[in-house]
């Protein structure tokens, strides 16, 4: 436990570097920097990152400190605090980058810091469904919310940005990358290839759930690829077809009519490369269309209980988080997340990709 001097000395540092202006980092920037990876490039790209955290970090522990309705004071948030507070305070008081050596200490360090910060989505939805109890709300978000949902969107965005920039950093040492990766980008994704993975992982799901889960047809250019992080678009796929699993497999689950399939559609536009996936799972009621992208709603009858451990890893449904994140996920690079749907019928999702290469727009 740290002094009371000691906390004052890191909560004054915390609050000036918090007040400092966080430099955005273009696209394009990234990809011709990470093209070269030289010992002198890795050691500019730890000075920066050195300067550049502990401002973002420091900005989110303010912010998670004076929340409205009283979620600053719940344990999860809490937790999530001292998280930032840490992580703060080990980029913060790390010596100067000077020498290969440093640089590659300090990389080993902030990809800790990383792993340290991995459970903050579960943690802070968490709080949130702590708020909600005890505000004996069930499923109904009331307008005042709209504070929570705004702090929650530039709280998960900036979140992408940190995990985005160290992730770059560390992954650029990786001696042996696949031809066309750079960092964490792979210039020549195919999207189809990562939709079948995270098809393969979602209907993995649904089949621990339920016994069985519908099929799923993918429709596109197998040879078409584009520049994308892997990651975020398996994270954005994985979400959009766990939710029509469910949907389609509550709807069907004790019918004797054939059970439709999920259906996924890449198309290469010249813009945007969009993706939609559509299912026959009936719908979502038009009264509940405006709610879907805030964090205290959930499409799943029986949502889980948060406090109580889940040992069996991902669930099919649903703290009401999925949706909100992959929509940041999407518009972090320029594009979007746009959801369709009819009531009675099933449900259409368009995930709107910018082309990663064509943006001098600075990052969040």
């Amino acid at each position: 436990m740290a002094s009371e001097p000691v906390a004052r000395a890191v909560a004054e540092e915390v609050g000036r570097w918090g007040s400092m202006k966080q430099t955005g980092v273009t696209l394009r920037y990234m990809m011709e920097f990470g093209s070269r990876p030289t010992q002198r490039n890795l050691l500019l790209s730890a000075q920066f990152l050195h300067k550049e955290l502990p401002i973002r970090f420091a900005r989110r522990a303010l912010e998670l400190d004076s929340l409205p309705f009283g979620l600053s004071n719940k344990p999860a948030i809490l937790k999530v605090r001292d998280w930032y507070l840490d992580s703060f305070r080990d980029i913060r008081y790390f010596p100067e980058v000077r020498s290969r050596n440093d640089e590659l200490a300090f990389t080993q360090m902030i990809n800790m810091v990383k792993v340290r910060h991995n459970n903050v989505v579960p943690t802070m939805a968490l709080g949130v469904q702590q708020l909600k109890k005890e505000l004996g709300r069930s499923r109904k978000v009331p307008f005042e919310f709209d504070e929570i949902d705004e702090f929650l969107d530039r709280f998960y965005m900036s979140r992408i940005g940190i995990r985005m920039l160290i992730g770059q950093h560390v992954a650029l040492h990786d001696p042996k990358p696949e031809p066309g990766v750079i960092g964490l980008i792979n210039t020549r994704l195919s999207p189809i290839q990562v939709a079948q993975a995270a098809c393969e992982d979602a209907r993995s799901v649904c089949l621990r759930e339920y016994g069985s889960a519908p099929d799923i047809n993918i429709y596109g250019d197998p040879n078409f690829t584009f520049p994308y992080v892997t990651l975020h678009l398996h994270l954005m796929l994985f979400e959009l077809v766990k939710n029509s699993l469910r949907a389609v497999q509550e709807r069907y689950m004790n019918s004797d009519k054939d059970v439709p399939p999920v259906r996924i559609i890449v198309a290469d536009g010249e813009e945007d490369v969009t993706i939609k996936v559509s299912d026959e799972g009936g719908g979502i009621p038009r009264s509940g269309l405006p709610r879907i992208f805030t964090y205290l709603y959930s499409t799943a009858k029986n949502p889980p209980e948060l406090d109580r451990p889940n040992t069996e890893g991902v669930t099919m449904a649903g703290y009401g988080f999925g949706l909100p994140i992959s929509r940041l996920y999407a518009r972090y690079f320029g594009g979007d997340l746009q959801i369709i749907s009819m009531e009675g019928y099933g449900t259409d999702a368009y995930l709107h990709l910018s082309r990663l290469g064509d943006s001098e727009e600075p990052l969040p």
